[in-house]
């Protein structure tokens, strides 16, 4: 019953439960979704929260751009949605970039969920959808009403009753209105089984609410966070990078202070907006520059609001960091997935030896189209369709591994299989396989990137909307470590592509994708020549790098 002394024994069975509930609130999403981004990548994020919108657990499926944005979205919601009025069968959304995800192609679904009448939980979920209207997968949009359709916090259930107004908006709306209103009605389902679980739980251990429960899971989680912070030495460190941007480069400027109990990530200096969307609204900044900071100081401290709490972001309004309404914002992960490294060249200098060197970090996903618009005058449009299949570069070296290859840290999603491309899609994926020599050169190597081949079945055009990082300025390697290779994309005929916007592939042609690798770790000289050698065996390296950087002979 409400009140009542809960024994560390049931504290932790209730913890174990509470993440199991949460675990499969997401599996639910994973497996009813429509679109490939949910059910193949995991594209999403899943959690519960108290009645004042503290995320008390999140899904360990998920990406850190869903999960620490939603654990700041659900507070929006409540400003307008106020607990008391809410209803048995409501069910709110949104898709607004500055107060969901950061943009448009992601919605944030909360529900609350009732007990013998009264409110004692909510459920939050979110997913990338395959499409949303406007101009498209590209960071081409100028203004924010150029990349879709823009849902402000809303009722998309009322006392079980669906809009179907809005439904029939969205339907309008968009080129792939199955997936989309599948993956609408598989976000509702999440959060439905979730409220479920929980209930079961509650009745279980006899609770009429969560408020003893979570308020000891957020007071440990910041404790411990406490604890972490207190072994740190105090300071600030400065570290910036320099990006390719769309315009021009764009340096990415981060100051850390480490204080008794809390970390300050201030990113003051950083280039302006773009004209182009890549801009990140404050709450991605802060989601992907959280989770840079828990990765390295607090790895096993649960992440809910307790935890997040102890980690404070800011950057200027109006910069690339910090964009401001009503700014392009599509791509804002172009951005925002490169701020690890940015506060891992803080932290190497307060904890050396601790943190990796620089990955490829932006996502290399093929967002792919095909239909009227894109054949030429004359020309035969194909099927139509539009989809979106994640891959990525490689991950910058460890401090005592080498880097993984073909692997999208920080976002956390996972490579899209090409026959699930191929299933849904005309497309044809003709070659998929990592590159010898990408990954840069140090006593751990970083990770290799992959090159991917794609054509048509179809005697048509298709387009490949772009929006790639690294191209002209590589992941760095740390403490003498060589830098990985740059991404390039271009033609199977030979011409080279750009890789920001839409690139048109004619009839016929193939489009050639190379996938930067990731930086080196310490000197190349102290690499293990049998780690060399078995890295030739493997194909990793070629054996004239291994003579040319590595001195080793075969």
């Amino acid at each position: 019953m409400s009140g009542r002394n809960i024994s560390e024994i049931e504290m932790q069975i209730m913890w174990n439960r509470l993440l199991s509930v949460v675990e499969e609130q997401a599996q639910t999403l994973v497996r009813t979704a429509f679109s490939t981004s949910a059910r193949e990548a995991g594209d999403i994020s899943a959690g519960v929260f108290d009645l004042d919108g503290r995320m008390l657990a999140q899904a360990v499926t998920g990406t850190p751009g869903h999960i620490n944005t939603m654990a700041k979205s659900v507070g929006h919601f409540l400003d307008v949605f106020p607990v008391a009025q809410m209803k048995e069968g409501d069910v709110y959304v949104t898709n607004d970039p500055w107060k969901g995800t950061g943009h448009l192609y992601d919605l944030v679904v909360v529900s609350p969920t009732f007990m013998d009448g009264r409110i004692v939980a909510l459920f939050a979920c979110t997913s990338h959808l395959v499409d949303m209207g406007g101009v498209g997968q590209t960071p081409e949009g100028r203004q924010i009403w150029h990349e879709g359709l823009y849902i402000p916090l809303m009722r998309l259930v009322r006392a079980g009753e669906m809009n179907e107004d809005l439904l029939t908006i969205m339907r309008a709306n968009v080129r792939e209105p199955v997936q989309v209103i599948g993956d609408v009605y598989a976000l509702i389902a999440c959060n439905d089984i979730g409220g479920r679980r929980l209930l079961a739980m509650m009745r279980e251990f006899k609770l009429n609410d969560l408020d003893q429960l979570g308020g000891e899971i957020i007071l440990r989680s910041r404790r411990a966070m406490t604890e972490a912070i207190g072994k740190l030495p105090k300071g600030s460190w400065t570290s910036s990078m320099r990006v390719d941007g769309y315009e021009s480069p764009i340096d990415i400027v981060g100051r850390v202070t480490i204080g008794d109990d809390t970390i300050l990530v201030d990113f003051t200096g950083t280039s302006g907006m773009s004209s182009y969307a890549i801009n990140c609204p404050i709450c991605y900044t802060e989601a992907y520059t959280t989770f840079g900071v828990n990765c390295v100081i607090a790895p096993h401290v649960p992440n809910n609001a307790g935890s997040l709490e102890a980690v404070k972001v800011t950057a200027p309004p109006g910069t690339v960091l910090s964009a401001e309404y009503p700014a392009a914002v599509y791509a804002r992960s172009t951005m925002g997935h490169l701020l690890p490294d940015v506060v891992y060249g803080c932290l190497d200098q307060a904890i050396p030896g601790r943190v990796p060197a620089e990955g490829t970090s932006n996502l290399w996903s093929l967002k792919l189209i095909a239909g009227h618009g894109l054949t030429g005058i004359g020309g035969k449009a194909g099927t139509p369709f539009m989809t979106m299949s994640f891959h990525s570069g490689g991950a910058g070296a460890r401090p005592h591994q080498d880097g993984l290859s073909a692997t999208p840290f920080p976002s956390g999603v996972r490579n899209v299989p090409v026959e699930a491309t191929e299933a849904i899609t005309p497309m044809v994926i003709w070659r998929k396989e990592l590159i010898p020599d990408s990954g840069g050169t140090g006593r751990q190597r970083g990770g290799l990137g992959q090159v991917m081949e794609v054509g048509s079945r179809e005697d048509a055009a298709f387009g490949l909307f772009a929006s790639f990082e690294r191209v002209k300025f590589p992941a760095r390697g740390r403490n003498g470590g060589g830098p990985g290779a740059k991404g390039s994309v271009r033609l199977a005929s030979g011409q080279e592509m750009g890789p920001k916007g839409l690139q048109v592939v004619p009839a016929g042609d193939r489009i050639v994708v190379s996938m930067p690798g990731g930086g080196g770790m310490g000197s190349p000289a102290e690499r293990d020549p049998e780690a060399v050698r078995r890295d030739i065996r493997l194909g990793y390296i070629t054996a004239e790098a291994a003579r040319r950087d590595y001195g080793v002979e075969v």
